[in-house]
């Protein structure tokens, strides 16, 4: 059995993707434990992961994040944030978080959040005396309102390998999400006051009624996605399929959409979409392995027996997934780690939907904590910035995270008191 781990640690060095790297170590797991024979059903365990009528929302949802940022949405968010809070002290900062707030209904992703705002928050928010690194951390930690506030990625992920209702996961991401905003507000003022950071003369901000005009198709594509599945209008998937729709017609609205565009956008959801479908698939196979060894019995009886029930066995996943999120990508985390520790969970009582939330949040703080931190490492590449420095840098974030995270963990109702309004069965 030594030599799986030595294949995992060649490969991983070796800079193989993850996808081939699971896979491999997965089949060589089957050869070594003398379970070779179940390799033939493989092919059919592989297909019956991916065939998730949830996962259908997916390459839609990032279709429309890819059609809308092309279209230029970008500046219009950015400029109806400077008219409402481009004039407090420590105002970009202010900016750069509302920013992010509103474009985490459009593209549901840390990741396109940080690499699209970087190169237009850093080299302003450094022209106006903010300290270059200090404008780095923040757009890093401000992206993962991305993920939280529906779409989101992620969710359709946890509810594809839960059953949880995605729509209920999007409604349950709202509260969670603002209250990450505020907190990095808050943060960013009391930060502003001790270094100075400066306010915006009212001269030079935009005019809030021509911005909230331009900005108003980008700011209704998420209530059109929530309000659809709130209302029991659509499923996930229908409502991705409208917000597609609405994404082609909204860009009409701002630079345009010319045919190489939409190709770009096409090319680029296949190539995201390939990536996480692939990771999946290779994740499944371990996760055959795993039933047919019995772990994950294993790991519920070792649960009970040190008694790590109800609330204990959910803060011990707390810390098991922040250390996760450290080290692995978030779908990957999520795909190996939730079908070997949500049914403990559930099975103990605590709300799938409440869990969803917890573990997504968590996963995500990994996004700006070394040595991986995902969105640490677009913002330093775009913008020239010394990664362990920006690390650094955005440590108070990462603390205000964490403690908002242990919020959420500790009071359900901070994540499912919107549901319930909405008349989703999450009791």
């Amino acid at each position: 059995m030594w030599i799986i781990p030595v294949v995992f640690v060649v490969l991983l060095i070796s800079g193989t993707a993850f996808a081939y790297l699971m896979g491999a170590v997965s089949v060589l797991s089957f050869v070594m434990v003398g379970k070779a024979q179940f390799l033939s059903i493989l092919p059919q365990r592989i297909f019956a992961q991916l065939d998730v009528f949830a996962f259908m929302a997916m390459p839609l949802f990032i279709l429309t994040a890819e059609i809308m940022t092309r279209a230029g949405v970008t500046r219009s968010l950015i400029d109806f944030s400077l008219s409402i809070v481009g004039r407090f002290r420590g105002g970009l900062g202010h900016v750069n978080i509302l920013t992010s707030v509103f474009f985490a209904g459009i593209s549901g992703s840390a990741i396109a959040d940080s690499a699209a705002l970087s190169r237009t928050f850093v080299p302003e928010m450094e022209e106006r005396g903010y300290d270059r690194y200090y404008a780095g951390a923040i757009t890093a930690a401000s992206s993962m309102i991305g993920p939280i506030i529906p779409p989101s990625i992620i969710m359709i992920i946890y509810g594809g390998l839960t059953g949880a209702s995605v729509a209920a996961l999007f409604a349950a991401g709202v509260i969670p999400g603002l209250l990450l905003a505020v907190a990095l507000i808050v943060l960013n003022a009391v930060i502003a006051r001790l270094r100075n950071h400066p306010g915006g003369a009212s001269d030079d901000l935009p005019r809030f009624w021509p911005s909230l005009k331009r900005a108003a198709p980008a700011l209704l594509l998420p209530v059109v996605i929530l309000g659809s599945l709130v209302l029991g209008l659509a499923t996930p998937t229908e409502g991705s399929a409208v917000a597609v729709l609405f994404a082609l017609i909204a860009g009409q609205f701002y630079t345009g959409l010319s045919r190489k565009m939409i190709v770009e956008a096409l090319e680029a959801t296949a190539r995201m979409t390939g990536t996480i479908f692939i990771i999946l698939a290779a994740i499944s196979v371990l996760g055959f392995l795993a039933g047919q060894m019995g772990w994950s019995q294993a790991l519920a009886d070792w649960v009970e027996s040190i008694g790590l029930t109800g609330p204990r066995y959910l803060f011990f996943l707390v810390g098991i997934f922040l250390l996760a999120g450290m080290f692995m990508d978030t779908p990957v985390a999520l795909s190996l780690l939730i079908p070997l520790f949500a049914p403990q969970a559930l099975e103990q009582g605590i709300n799938p939907i409440h869990l969803g939330i917890v573990l997504c949040f968590n996963l995500c703080v990994g996004l700006i904590t070394p040595p991986l931190g995902k969105c640490l490492v677009v913002v330093a590449a775009l913008t020239n910035l010394n990664y362990w420095r920006l690390a650094w840098t955005a440590l108070p974030f990462v603390v205000v995270q964490v403690l908002l995270l242990l919020a959420l963990a500790y009071w359900p109702e901070l994540s499912l008191s919107v549901p319930r309004l909405a008349g989703f069965s999450v009791d």
